[in-house]
């Protein structure tokens, strides 16, 4: 045992202590900071640039006159402008169009009603806010149209009676019969992220134990450790050490990171009101209370209340064990993966030979990617419960239901059978890793490995 905490030591000593890692350390938290914050303060920052739209309204439906001048009906906003063009032809706007200033120009067929159809003529290509502000103004002034025709009375006081906005508010019960608010996007998102970042870390410092064995391999420096240390207890120690090394960066960039938004949101103004956590009641006075807020609630813009059920929601996630689950599948996911890398190093000279063995490793680890979305969608169903107790996808698929309660006995299922495929995989790949790690200047196949796999001690 001692051994093997002098290669990991050795090996966590080595990387750490590398550019390419104080580098990452340094990197990774900015990226990840700026994913977080850059959204915030991309959606805050309007287009300031005064659009003027020419309107040529032949159907005159969207046309008023205001003093004897022809206005159009769509409404306009801060930074965008309609101008009524009348007696004005299409083809003569589009030779001079440049001269003329105007952003766009919108050109309304007299059979606008029977078309649906509008035609937005520019030099370049519209923005999607400006195609929608037209899109939406157009439809509400059509429709009102379409029931004044009906001879509809008080429409506009109808419309605003039937108008309705219903907002769903998810109510988790817990055992104890309490009510905490919770939300769905945000225990979606907890899972995606989760585990995407499993999958992140697994292959890239799984990878790292490769190139590190395939380093050593080639550099005949293997030579000289198996001299001393048993090969078993070499690739266990880089293993080990390697792992370390990567749940080090990860705690440095959550620390990092967090410092990071925290400090970016103070001086940037982007930090957002919060309300008060919920406190804990029963579903009747929840509901009551609901009532009772509701003028306060409208105060909020709708980004603030959002984030406000966000920040109220984080109650029913229970961090500390999300927590104690990612670092468990983050580390014996690793495990289980690094040893089979280990391996795919042993038995070739050169990263080009690699392509052949990565495949049948990595075709897992892509699969539990492409089913995050469905066990997101159904996190009880089917699916998602084999796969996120199929050990070699597990570590990510596990960690995505993980946010939506999963029953503790199929936590330990999951749990149990990774150890059980590490410990197999491991004995594997340590008879493989004994013989390839000493073999040179030969082409290896499955058939290969399997020779290497039956020999004795």
């Amino acid at each position: 045992m001692s051994k093997i905490s002098l290669i990991v030591q050795r090996e966590y000593l080595t990387r750490v202590r590398k550019k390419s890692f104080i580098i990452m350390s340094i990197v990774g938290p900015l990226l990840f900071a700026a994913l977080l914050v850059l959204p915030a303060l991309l959606a805050n920052m309007e287009d300031k640039e005064i659009k003027q739209i020419a309107v040529i309204d032949e159907s005159m439906i969207l046309t008023s006159y205001n003093t004897g001048k022809a206005e159009s009906t769509i409404p306009e906003t801060e930074y965008l402008k309609f101008i009524t063009l009348e007696d004005v032809e299409l083809e003569s706007l589009q030779e001079n169009f440049a001269s003329t200033g105007y952003y766009a120009v919108l050109f309304i067929p007299e059979n606008v009603i029977t078309s649906e159809r509008a035609l937005l003529y520019s030099d370049k290509q519209p923005s999607l806010d400006v195609s929608s502000h037209i899109s939406n103004a157009m439809e509400q002034q059509l429709e009102n149209m379409k029931l004044v025709a009906h001879d509809i009375e008080n429409l506009d006081q109808i419309l605003a009676e039937v108008a309705t906005d219903i907002k769903v508010s998810s109510i988790k019960w817990t055992r104890d019969g309490e009510a905490k608010k919770s939300s769905t996007g945000l225990v979606m998102g907890i899972g995606y992220v989760s585990g995407l970042l499993i999958y992140m870390f697994i292959f890239l410092y799984g990878s790292m134990v490769m190139r590190g064995v395939i380093e050593e391999k080639t550099s005949r420096i293997v030579e000289v450790i198996v001299s001393s240390v048993r090969p078993f207890q070499l690739m266990m120690g880089k293993i080990i050490g390697v792992g370390l090394v990567g749940l080090t960066q990860f705690m440095i960039w959550v620390v990092f990171t967090g410092v990071l938004v925290v400090g970016a949101s103070t001086v940037f103004g982007t930090t957002l009101q919060q309300q008060a956590p919920m406190e804990q009641v029963s579903g009747n006075e929840l509901f009551s209370q609901d009532k009772n807020v509701q003028g306060a609630v409208e105060d909020f813009s709708e980004g603030e209340a959002f984030m406000a059920d966000i920040f109220g929601a984080f109650e029913s996630v229970e961090p500390g064990k999300i927590i104690i689950a990612f670092l468990f599948f983050f580390l014996f996911g690793y495990m289980l993966y690094s040893s089979l890398f280990a391996v795919v190093g042993s038995a070739v000279d050169n990263e080009t030979e690699t392509q052949q063995f990565m495949l049948p490793i990595t075709l897992p680890l892509i699969l539990g990617i492409i089913l995050m979305a469905n066990v997101m969608q159904n996190p009880d169903g089917p699916l998602a419960f084999w796969f996120s107790i199929f050990p070699l996808t597990s570590p990510i698929l596990m960690m995505v239901r993980m946010p939506f309660e999963v029953p503790l006995w199929e936590i330990l299922l999951s749990g149990g059978l990774l150890i059980l495929t590490i410990l197999g995989t491991v004995w594997v790949a340590g008879k493989i890793y004994r013989t390839g790690i000493l073999m040179y200047g030969k082409k290896v196949n499955y058939k290969e490995l399997w020779k290497w796999l039956n020999y004795k001690n």
